[in-house]
């Protein structure tokens, strides 16, 4: 239930618009272009609902999932289906869903294989997963405590996570290679770097640069973030929930 503010409710706080917020949403909007007509998403790791709602404007039916009930209750008040469930155990329909978005996710579960399965058991054959984590154990610092990572990944880790799942990588992919070392020196100063909070100038700054990537060939070189997309091979059969 919402706060009352003069006899009626007062409106959801408005998910974040930091530069890493927008410039992943310009990723996510680019792979949904490429998807074509919507159907059905699932969300796991919905946070303040920016990704689910976006979801939601370029017309997919999407279900969000956290483990934190203040965020599906934070994503329910932007009026987008949400469930409260663990990555590892999706209470979702097997085959249900034409794609699956895990940004962020993997990296926080300690059992990243039973998640990964997870995603591909509730694609249905076709579906495709939208996947990022953090690469490089060199990046590791304070930033990854504050954001619950218990692990960073290389491309090879990703690679092999995704295929032990059954799903077949369809692009692999560096991103946010022209701030890495600005993000190497401040992360063991400034926890949380990438998203705390910032003067406009210095976002949009950062904005710029993260985009200038698109018109450089840089996806193969060390970033901070790995994004992949797979998909789930056609004559697969429906794989049991995990146990």
């Amino acid at each position: 239930m919402h706060t009352l503010i003069e006899g009626r409710p007062a409106a959801p706080p408005r998910p974040r618009d930091s530069w890493w917020d927008r410039e992943r949403r310009a990723i996510l909007s680019r792979e949904l272009r490429r998807l074509g007509s919507p159907g059905r998403a699932a969300h796991l790791g919905c946070g303040d609902g920016g990704d689910s709602l976006h979801l939601r404007r370029h017309g997919w039916r999407t279900t969000a999932l956290d483990t934190d009930p203040a965020a599906v209750a934070a994503v329910r008040a932007l009026g987008v289906e949400a469930v409260h469930g663990d990555p590892r155990h999706l209470p979702l329909p097997s085959g249900g869903f034409d794609l699956a978005v895990a940004f962020g996710v993997l990296a926080r579960i300690e059992d990243d294989h039973r998640a990964a399965a997870e995603i591909a058991r509730v694609l249905r054959p076709g579906g495709t997963a939208l996947v990022s984590v953090p690469h490089d154990m060199r990046l590791w610092s304070a930033h990854d405590l504050t954001c619950g990572h218990v692990r960073r990944y290389t491309r090879d880790m990703l690679t092999a996570l995704l295929a032990g799942a059954g799903l077949v990588l369809d692009r692999l992919w560096n991103w946010n290679v022209l701030l890495r070392p600005l993000a190497r020196l401040r992360r063991h100063h400034v926890a949380g770097w990438e998203t705390r909070e910032r003067r406009p100038a210095a976002d949009r700054v950062l904005g710029w640069i993260v985009q200038a990537e698109d018109l450089l060939p840089l996806h193969s070189l060390p970033g901070t973030t790995l994004f992949a997309r797979a998909h789930r091979p056609l004559d697969e059969p429906d794989p049991a929930p995990a146990a």
